[in-house]
């Protein structure tokens, strides 16, 4: 395992990366963005230490989802790559079920995002069926949402790389 200390606004890794390893924040903060430095970039996420990323794209072979940029001066990173993570299952199981853990957090979150989008979306449809007004309030909830889920269809969505 390596560790890389990176400075405010230095790229970790870019959506679209081939996902050989995972992080582990030591210090320092991280800002995760969809399309980072174009017009359409939005963030995703900021994670901090003793937070992990980029562990699904390791685990799954599959490229990175989106860009993970260190917000900070001095964010320190150590880098775990999928042999790794074997030895630590082995020496450190407590760290390996801390990955699992927080996978399990950001997919509860994303689970409960989801339904509360579709409860909203559910409702607008039933005022519409009914010919009753939507207020601006949730017509800009719905947009929000339905936004930001298409941003994760279109990006085939791994939780955060």
């Amino acid at each position: 395992m390596n560790t890389k200390t990176y400075q405010k606004g230095e790229v970790i890794f870019r959506q679209g990366d081939a996902a050989e390893s995972m992080y582990d924040i030591i210090l320092g903060r991280v800002g995760v963005y969809l399309d980072y430095g174009t017009e359409k970039e939005k963030k995703l996420t900021e994670l901090s230490g003793s937070s992990f990323l980029g562990e699904m794209g390791m685990i799954d072979h599959e490229k990175r989802s989106a860009t993970a940029v260190a917000l900070a001066n001095g964010t320190c990173l150590e880098e775990i790559t999928e042999d790794d993570l074997g030895e630590l299952l082995r020496e450190e199981p407590a760290r390996v079920i801390a990955v699992a853990q927080q996978l399990s957090g950001r997919l509860r979150k994303l689970t409960r995002d989801y339904m509360e989008a579709c409860r909203t979306a559910s409702d607008v449809v039933k005022l519409e069926e009914k010919k009753e007004a939507v207020s601006p309030e949730v017509s800009d909830d719905v947009l929000a949402r339905a936004e930001f889920f298409t941003q994760i269809r279109n990006c085939e969505y791994d939780l955060y790389l």
